[in-house]
């Protein structure tokens, strides 16, 4: 009798994690769409934390593309509802925060998250659980090498690293370059890999090759021995919460070689000192553009919330409208077909013209800003869109 009851737990317990599975093969359990009242999209951003002003303008930004999607009609005449969920920019609550859409709120697809180390924390779950994810700014090339259901909003590292090292050769004439970067932030580890490729690739030299972890604030011993190689450029790529204290180390130690970063230096003139003025970085747009989207874009934005906008709000506002305007041609919650309907976008968008390849990685163009001092503010002056 035992035994038979043993074994008809076991057979209960094995039925029970095979429909587990089965569930999470089978894709994201949403309702039908034609019985749906409204179109659940998740979003996960950091609201809080280090990386807070991102998050919470790139939140704003993707309500501001529903506000006008719902506005015109919606999606096939159901409103949009977003599920906003603060991971802090730490990858244990972005996977957290993904569990809870995916089996709690029962989301059609997520936008989200922000940063590449949050990112690849879900990348591998929403492509076993077949759940459409779209990261605005995770920049890491492997994050779409997850699969099918997996794209981004923003271009990649191999490219922004690729635009920076360029920069850095052919325009400032940098043939030896110093590298400062997080060894615990694939986003700063990845776009590193990739710019001392491009830069030894066209005849320069890495004279040196520091590293800090996240979090730190003193970097006086990796910036000396920098200073001792005397390099022509010092590369940083990391995000404006670590500029705003390395910047005016990097000016004490006397290195007077230009800083160059990515686009995580966007809002270093929200939050840093001058120290910053005279450093390059690769960005996604640029605001001063003469476009009428990003005109009509940095307006609207500003009226809504009070405040600027940034890169990573107008990558969030892009991301919205590529997955709304994709579940739209689907007319379905199925994710085979919006992901067949978001391979199929073509279009100018705030960020320029997107189109994806076999990757889901978007073909665009970044832009290069340099820092500089206007009527005592610090702002970034557009220099030049380098196109892929």
């Amino acid at each position: 009798m035992l035994k038979r009851k043993l074994l008809a737990l076991a057979v209960s317990g094995a039925m029970v994690a095979s429909l587990f599975a089965g569930c999470g093969a089978a894709g994201n359990k949403v309702q039908n769409f034609d019985e749906a009242k409204t179109v659940k999209i998740g979003v996960i951003q950091p609201i809080t934390g280090n990386l807070a002003m991102y998050g919470t303008k790139t939140r704003d930004a993707i309500q501001l593309a529903v506000d006008e999607i719902n506005a015109k009609g919606g999606v096939k005449g159901k409103q949009i509802e977003l599920v906003v969920e603060d991971d802090e920019n730490k990858p244990e609550k972005t996977l957290n925060a993904f569990t809870k859409l995916v089996s709690q709120d029962k989301v059609a697809a997520i936008i989200g998250s922000l940063g590449s180390t949050c990112t690849l924390s879900i990348n591998q779950q929403a492509q076993q659980r077949k759940v459409v994810l779209i990261t605005p700014s995770a920049t890491n090339d492997t994050i779409t090498e997850a699969g099918k259901y997996i794209f981004r909003a923003c271009f990649n590292d191999s490219f922004q690293g690729l635009v920076l090292a360029k920069f850095a050769f052919e325009e400032l004439k940098g043939k030896n370059a110093a590298l400062l970067f997080d060894t615990t932030n694939d986003y700063s580890k990845g776009i590193k890999e990739n710019f001392k490729k491009k830069f030894e690739e066209m005849g320069g030299k890495i004279v040196a090759e520091e590293s800090y972890s996240g979090g730190d604030k003193d970097f006086k011993a990796q910036l000396t021995k920098i200073k001792g190689t005397n390099p022509d450029v010092l590369f940083i790529p990391d995000y404006y919460s670590t500029i705003q204290y390395l910047a005016p180390q990097v000016k004490s130690v006397g290195i007077t070689a230009p800083m160059m970063g990515a686009d995580g230096w966007d809002e270093a003139t929200s939050t840093a000192d001058t120290s910053v003025v005279g450093a390059y970085y690769s960005n996604h747009y640029s605001p001063d553009a003469d476009d009428k989207d990003v005109k009509e874009f940095v307006a609207k934005f500003k009226e809504k919330y009070k405040t600027d906008s940034n890169a990573l709000a107008a990558l969030g506002y892009d991301a919205a409208y590529i997955l709304a305007e994709a579940i739209d041609r689907a007319a379905s919650f199925d994710s085979d077909k919006i992901q067949e309907e978001m391979m199929k976008t073509n279009r100018k968008f705030v960020t320029g013209t997107i189109s994806y390849n076999d990757k889901r990685n978007p073909v665009k163009s970044a832009v290069i800003n340099k820092i500089d001092s206007k009527d005592g503010k610090l702002a970034a002056t557009y220099i030049t869109t380098v196109n892929p």
